[in-house]
């Protein structure tokens, strides 16, 4: 057992100590010192207030958007749609901010459940395709991330441009009191987003660890259609895994456009959809570790704006690492998917023959074996999601 333990904390910090390697390679090619490169983005990270809350800014939408991809990951569901949920909360988010005229107190919550909507709807429209015309949520994903950017810009060109005329760069500032306070000047990062940050987390462990449907989405991504024959609602475990996390991912666009950047601007969203994935595959589907890799992640990503004024070197070589860990962390995937294959199945303990003799009666009771079985897996490291096969959800 604890050799099995050794070999799988050491495959989940394989790919990140790989990547780290090869990135100090290209480092060390381009000219330049790792070690100056590390303490450039540490700098870059963690100098002053501002720049630790200038990583807090960044950690908070993707904290959101990785939560709700734990959700999602937990169904069996690439969510790779979540950019356009991100971009429908900022549209919607803006429209709110645009059109009503009242009091922060009552307008800011109003802004937020908007988002939670329009995100959540984008999201049921990927559920829809997949579950009712058969399009996989991949495709589906793109193709609607693509129609929300879309919309965005045709909103900023037209009929939301600035008053001194056409522009595809942001829309014109929202009014102050549609905007999210910072906590201080020197300190200028929402106390309330991170509020709802942790509430989120929260509610997703919990609901994940402790509800009927959290053993129901995990049923449903381990084997969909034998989750069906013993009663499991795939097809709503489904939709409804898409909906919370275009719900979150909603919040996140909404922090974008209300407190980042204070207006709309196109892709808004600036690709934290998409690195929320990489930050789950690092926390191998682990959502107590999301918040904490998100946040590594948020100080790289932060961080290596500095790397040009110091060492004169691309910030894009923050991508580079990006692309490097999604590569290793898929190649020792692969590694640990083999290794299980190949691994000599123990004989089965026996057990009490009163647990012999029982037979679960209820679908509950079943799921709740099934969750048993899967809890020593859980504790340690989890498989992402594998493609939907023929029949799922």
């Amino acid at each position: 057992m604890k050799d099995h333990l050794g070999v799988r904390v050491g495959l989940t910090i394989l790919p990140i100590v790989l990547s780290l390697a090869i990135t100090a390679v290209i480092i060390v090619l381009v000219g330049a010192d790792p070690i100056a490169v590390f303490n450039a983005v540490m700098q870059g990270a963690f100098r002053n207030t501002n720049s630790f809350s200038g990583v807090i800014n960044f950690w908070m939408p993707l904290a959101l958007c990785s939560m709700g991809l734990i959700v999602t990951f937990t169904a069996g569901l690439w969510n790779i749609g979540v950019e356009g949920q991100m971009a429908m909360g900022a549209i919607a988010a803006s429209w709110a901010a645009r059109t009503f005229v009242m009091p922060s107190e009552v307008l800011i919550p109003i802004e937020i459940v908007i988002a939670m909507l329009a995100g959540s709807a984008w999201a049921l429209l990927v559920g829809i395709l997949k579950t009712k015309l058969g399009v996989h949520e991949i495709f589906g994903g793109v193709a609607l991330n693509s129609l929300a950017n879309v919309y965005a810009i045709y909103l900023i060109a037209g009929p939301w441009q600035p008053p001194e005329g056409g522009s595809a760069q942001s829309t014109a500032p929202f009014p102050d009191y549609s905007l999210l306070p910072p906590v201080s000047t020197e300190f200028p990062f929402s106390l309330l987003m991170l509020v709802i940050v942790a509430v989120a987390i929260l509610v997703v462990v919990l609901a994940l660890r402790g509800t009927r449907w959290g053993l129901q989405l995990k049923a449903t991504g381990k084997n969909a259609r034998s989750a069906l024959l013993l009663g499991v609602p795939t097809t709503q475990s489904a939709v409804t895994a898409l909906m919370v996390c275009g719900a979150l991912a909603g919040i996140a666009g909404a922090y974008r456009v209300l407190f980042t950047y204070e207006s709309l601007r196109p892709f808004a969203s600036g690709g934290i959809g998409f690195l929320g994935l990489l930050v789950v595959l690092l926390a191998a589907n682990r959502a107590l570790l999301v918040p904490l890799v998100g946040f590594a992640v948020a100080a790289v990503f932060t961080g290596s704006t500095r790397l040009r004024v110091a060492l004169q070197l691309d910030t894009s070589l923050a991508g580079v690492l990006q692309g490097l860990l999604v590569l290793c962390v898929l190649l020792v995937n692969g590694l640990r998917t083999r290794l299980s294959e190949n691994r000599p199945q123990a004989a089965p303990l026996a057990q009490p023959a009163a647990y012999e003799t029982r037979t679960p009666t209820t679908t509950l009771d079943m799921l709740a074996a099934h969750a048993r079985d899967d809890k020593a897996d859980d504790s340690v490291t989890a498989s992402t999601p594998e493609s939907p096969k023929e029949g799922q959800a």
